[in-house]
């Protein structure tokens, strides 16, 4: 039995010790979603696209009807090619990259493309993915936290929402919602892609454009480059991104896979205590269950105790989200209890996926292969990729544009270029 404690001893010790500060962030989740900006600045949101996803066509579409009163949409791909027909809404920008830099990725290369493309009216940049549908508050949900000093850039994140649900679609909804633990109030680990905002004044402060110069993740780079200039990134949980993405069990795999040899690579802080807290957890729950097939009945009762925050700490999760996705309501009623339910299993995916993830140092992305060790991806080197000084980045808590006080909502129509 000494044996036995040395290993769910740990186990029940890391999952109680999961549960603290989320009252903190649900406080945090609550005064975001209250929140309402005070500036709204013309702003530029830029989707990137690349051949045909799930809803395409509807996803455009609510990225061009944002409640929001002056943007442009700025929707960018490698070549017509990669744009399918009849998608495009009639409010849009469309730019074609043809981006030959083999040190960037495709996504990096077309968001620069964009960044260069984009109007000089706009005072903060917003970031889209096409595999996502925004909800109308989108835009102003990652407006608001840029107000505040200190913040350098604000991210959303995902929620697989799929209808109907088989099991890999349900398991990667509770899968990929444990990230959002990487979210915390007092700033995010990192800023996701497909939603994600900054100043347009600190992007070039910041050197953005230099961090994505060798960079295959867009997001990661970003990050990367905020915390250099000594700001943070801000969760806007108003700005949670709905995906009805249907995978099969193979294609989710292998992205699952993907996107942590990219944390691996990019973000090895995050990635070895991951591995690390997910042996120990998942060695604890085996050892729990062994004994209890001996016939240890306090075995029973440690399984109990570590199984029991985590299923807890899903099912907030999950409460959370409905709370920033009051239109999927009637979803949430129906499949919240897999957040709750599912979680051991997940919890073992996640150990599978990382062990996965520890070797090799290549990546399949929409259709291309790269070399991830052949790449720099904090790019120290790299001037640009470095902030200026901090005397330069000291945020004074606002954008230095008139609030908009016009009643009109209708998007201004930006004119097409070739």
């Amino acid at each position: 039995m000494f044996w036995y404690w040395c290993f769910a001893a740990p186990a029940v010790l890391l999952a109680w010790l999961s549960l603290l500060g989320q009252r903190k962030r649900a406080d945090y989740v609550a005064r975001r979603l209250a929140q309402q900006p005070q500036l709204l600045p013309p702003a530029c949101v830029i989707v990137p696209v690349k051949g045909e996803d799930e809803g395409l066509r509807e996803n455009l579409a609510a990225l061009a009807s944002l409640n929001y009163p002056d943007y442009e949409l700025v929707i960018v791909a490698r070549a017509a090619s990669d744009i399918p027909p009849g998608v495009l809404p009639h409010r849009a920008t469309i730019v074609l990259a043809h981006g030959e830099d083999s040190h960037a990725s495709e996504k990096v290369q077309n968001l620069s493309a964009a960044v260069g493309a984009a109007g000089k009216r706009a005072h903060v940049y917003a970031f889209a993915d096409s595999d996502g549908r925004v909800t109308p508050r989108w835009l102003r949900a990652l407006i608001a936290p840029l107000e505040e000093p200190g913040v350098g850039a604000s991210t959303g994140f995902r929620w697989f929402a799929p209808e109907p649900p088989g099991f890999w679609l349900l398991l990667r909804s509770v899968w990929d919602a444990a990230v959002l633990e990487c979210l915390p109030p007092d700033g995010a680990a990192f800023a996701w892609g497909g939603a994600m905002a900054i100043r347009k004044e600190t992007f070039f402060e910041i050197g953005v454009l230099g961090a994505w110069k060798n960079a295959v993740s867009d997001d990661y780079a970003l990050s990367a480059a905020v915390r250099r200039a000594g700001l943070r990134v801000a969760y806007a949980p108003g700005a949670l991104v709905p995906s009805r993405q249907r995978l099969s069990a193979g294609r989710f795999l292998e992205w699952a896979r993907r996107q942590l040899v990219l944390t691996r690579v990019y973000r090895p802080r995050l990635w070895w205590p991951a591995l690390v807290a997910y042996l120990v957890y998942c060695g604890g729950m085996a050892a729990s269950a062994a004994a209890c097939v001996r016939g240890y009945r306090l075995a029973e009762w440690a399984l109990i105790a570590q199984l029991a925050p985590g299923m807890w700490k899903g099912l907030h999760r999950a409460i959370l989200a409905k709370a920033a996705l009051p239109e999927y309501a009637a979803w949430f009623k129906r499949h919240s209890w897999a957040h709750a339910v599912w979680t051991p299993l997940a919890t073992w995916l996640w150990l599978m996926v990382l062990c996965a993830s520890s070797f090799g140092h290549t990546i399949r992305w929409r259709g291309y292969t790269y070399d991830l060790w052949s790449r720099s991806p904090t790019d120290k080197a790299n001037p640009c990729a470095t902030g200026p000084s901090s005397d330069t980045l000291i945020h004074k808590g606002g954008f230095n544009v008139a609030k908009d006080k016009s009643p009109k909502k209708e998007v201004k129509k930006p004119k097409k270029k070739k």
